[in-house]
C-alpha cells in the first residue's frame, strides 16, 4: 500500500523537527557523533524471534525489536501500543482491537521492502495464529487457551478490516487483556518470516523503536535506530533517542562489573555477590563514594523468590508431608537479618503471602505470612513429633550455586532449632527439570509474573495446573483453594478478584507450600551521563526515552 501526503504535511513535518531542536529534545551526541546505548547480556541471547521470548535475556532485546496490540506503562496499566483503542463485550468474551494505520515494519537490508509496509489487522491473525501452531512450538502456546477454536482447531483470531482485528474467548478471562502484553504476542510480517523460516531467530523484522543491524553470537548484537517508529515524546518529537544499542555478552559477572566502572558499559542490572559491597551500603544505598559517577535505580519487582515442598502423596515417612514441620521451618529464620546482611536490603523480606509487594492484592494483615518465630517453630515441632528436632531425619534443599549464601543462612537459623538442612547445588537447567517431573522434595524457585494479575501468581497453585500441563511444582491439591481460584475466573469486577486472591494468598500461607524468602527489587546502575532511564515492576528495558550526554 502506497500513501501520498500533500506538500502542506511535508512542510508541516519539517517546522515541527525545527520546533523540536529549538526546545532541547535535539539528542546530545558522543564524541563519536552518535548516541550508542551499552549493555551486557551474561546469559546470552538464543533466539531474536518473539515467539519464542521466554526469559528475560530474550524478552529485552524483543521489547526493542517489536510491537503488540496492547503494552505496560510503569505502574502496570495497560495501555495502547499498535491498537489505539479496544473494546470488551459484556459477557467479557469478545476483545475488538482498533489499529493505527502508521505503524511500518522495519525495511532492513537483508529484507528490504519495495515499499512501506503497513501493519493491518492480518498480520495479527497471522503473528497469533502462529504462536498456537504446533509446529512453530512456541512456548508461550498456553496464553491462549482461553481462545475459541472452531471444528479444525483454528482460533477465533479474526481481521474484521485492515484496522480492526478482533480475539474471542471461549469464556470470560479478565486477565487476557494483560496477557497481551506480553512479547510472543508481537506482529511479525508474515512474508518474511516464511522466507526466512527458522531463520528468522537471526533475521528478525518487527515494528519497535530498534531494528536489526548484526549479531555475532556470543560476541555482540547491534540494533540502530528506526528511523520510522510510529511513536513521539510530548514535544512531538520521533523515538526513540538513541541512534543504536550495542549488547556484549561477557559471562563472568566481575568482569561486566569492571567494564561497566570503566565506562564501557551505560547499564548494569541487579546485583551480584562480587560487587555488592562496592556498590551499595548495607541499607541499599548507592556507595556515597560513586555519587558524581552512577545513578541507582530501584523499585518493587514482581518475583516472588520462594523455596518449595514437593507435597505429592506417597512416602509416608517423608516429614515435609506434615503442615506442621513446613510451618516450623517458615518460622525458624530472621528474613530481615538474612535480606540486609545477604543482599543489603535489595528486596523486601517475604512476610506476608506468595504475591508480591507491588500487586493489589498483596495485604500483610489479611495473608498471615511469616515472621521470626523460634519458640512457635519449636512448638509446632514438638506437636509433629519432633521436640528439638529429635528424630527428625535431615532434610535436603536443592538450589542453584547463586542462592547458596541465602541456604546456608537458613542451614546455619534452622540448626538451632534441632533442623538439619543439607544443601544440594544443582545446575539451573537440572534444577528445573527435576521439579517438573517432582523428583525435588525440597528446592529453590522464583517466579517472575509474566503478565499483571495475581492470577498469574495463584495458578501456580490450582490442582488442574500440574505437570506436565502446568506449572504446579509443589503438587499443592487443595478442592476449597480451586473453588476460589475458579470463581475468581468468572468474576469481572476487580475488587471482587483483588478479595479472592488475598483469601487464597491467605490459604497458602496456613498451608505452607513453600517459603517465602523474599519479594525483589529491580536494580539498575547507569552511568551518569545516561537519562531518561526509569524503571517498572515487570522489569522490562525499555530505552524509548533514554539519552546520553
Amino acid at each position: 500500500m502506497v500513501r501520498l501526503y500533500p506538500f502542506r504535511f511535508l512542510l508541516f513535518g519539517v517546522i515541527c523537527c525545527l520546533l523540536c531542536a529549538a526546545i532541547g529534545c535535539k539528542p546530545k551526541f558522543d564524541s563519536d557523533g552518535k548516541m550508542i546505548f551499552h549493555y551486557n547480556e551474561s546469559n546470552g541471547i538464543q533466539t531474536l524471534d518473539p515467539a519464542y521470548a521466554s526469559g528475560q535475556a530474550v524478552i529485552w532485546p524483543c521489547n526493542l525489536l517489536y510491537n503488540g496490540l496492547v503494552d505496560l506503562d510503569e505502574s502496570l496499566n495497560i495501555v495502547p501500543a499498535i491498537a489505539k483503542r479496544w473494546t470488551i463485550s459484556d459477557d467479557g468474551c469478545v476483545y475488538t482491537f482498533y489499529l493505527r494505520d502508521d505503524v511500518i515494519f522495519h525495511n532492513t537490508d537483508f529484507y528490504p521492502f519495495k515499499q512501506k509496509r503497513y501493519v493491518t489487522a492480518n498480520d495479527f491473525v497471522y503473528s497469533l495464529s502462529r504462536i498456537v501452531d504446533p509446529e512453530v512450538a512456541s512456548p508461550g502456546a498456553w496464553i491462549f487457551q482461553k481462545v475459541k477454536r472452531d471444528e479444525d482447531g483454528k482460533p477465533a483470531f479474526e481481521a474484521l478490516n485492515d484496522t480492526t482485528f478482533q480475539i474471542t474467548l471461549s469464556e470470560a478471562f479478565p486477565p487476557f487483556l494483560g496477557i497481551l502484553t506480553m512479547k510472543y504476542c508481537s506482529v511479525v510480517p508474515k512474508e518474511v518470516v516464511e522466507h526466512f523460516g527458522k531463520d528468522f531467530r537471526n533475521n528478525p523484522v518487527g515494528t519497535g523503536p530498534f531494528q536489526f543491524q548484526l549479531w555475532q553470537e556470543g560476541v555482540k548484537l547491534v540494533l540502530r535506530k528506526n528511523p520510522d517508529y510510529f511513536e513521539v515524546d510530548e514535544h512531538g518529537c520521533r523515538l526513540p533517542y538513541l541512534d543504536a544499542v550495542a549488547v556484549s555478552f561477557i559471562v563472568d559477572k566481575q568482569s561486566v562489573f569492571m567494564e561497566f566502572m570503566k565506562g564501557s558499559l551505560d547499564f548494569m542490572s541487579g546485583i551480584e555477590a562480587c560487587y555488592k559491597d562496592a556498590l551499595l551500603t548495607k541499607d541499599g544505598r548507592l556507595n556515597p563514594a560513586y555519587k558524581d559517577e552512577i545513578k541507582l535505580i530501584t523499585g518493587p519487582y514482581l518475583n516472588t523468590e520462594y523455596l518449595g515442598f514437593m507435597l505429592k502423596p506417597g512416602d509416608k515417612n517423608n516429614p515435609l508431608l506434615d503442615k506442621r514441620v513446613r510451618q516450623a521451618i517458615n518460622y525458624g529464620f530472621d528474613r530481615e537479618k538474612m535480606m540486609k546482611y545477604l543482599r543489603n536490603n535489595v528486596g523486601y523480606p517475604g512476610t506476608a503471602g506468595f504475591v508480591p509487594k507491588g500487586m493489589a492484592s498483596y495485604n500483610p494483615n489479611r495473608t498471615g505470612g511469616y515472621h521470626y518465630n523460634p519458640e512457635k517453630a519449636a512448638q509446632l515441632l514438638a506437636e509433629a513429633g519432633y521436640p528439638n528436632g529429635k528424630g527428625l531425619p535431615p532434610i535436603s534443599v536443592a538450589v542453584s550455586a547463586s542462592y547458596a549464601d541465602l541456604v546456608q543462612y537458613i542451614q546455619h537459623e534452622l540448626a538451632n532449632l534441632g533442623i538439619e538442612l543439607k544443601m544440594d547445588v544443582v545446575q539451573g537447567a537440572q534444577q528445573r527439570q527435576m521439579m517438573r517431573s517432582y523428583q525435588l522434595p525440597f528446592f529453590r524457585g522464583s517466579w517472575i509474573c509474566d503478565y499483571p494479575d495475581e492470577e498469574n501468581y495463584m495458578s501456580l497453585f490450582y490442582s488442574k495446573n500440574l505437570q506436565p500441563v502446568g506449572s504446579n511444582y509443589t503438587y499443592y491439591v487443595n478442592p476449597a483453594f480451586d473453588k476460589l481460584y475458579e470463581a475468581s475466573q468468572q468474576c469481572v469486577d476487580a475488587q471482587r478478584r483483588t478479595d479472592y486472591y488475598t483469601r487464597m494468598d491467605s490459604m497458602l500461607m496456613a498451608d505452607a507450600p513453600v517459603v517465602v524468602l523474599y519479594y525483589d527489587k529491580v536494580v539498575r546502575f547507569t552511568r551518569a551521563n545516561v537519562s531518561g532511564m526509569g524503571t517498572n515492576p515487570v522489569n522490562m528495558l525499555d530505552l524509548r526515552r533514554v539519552k546520553k550526554r
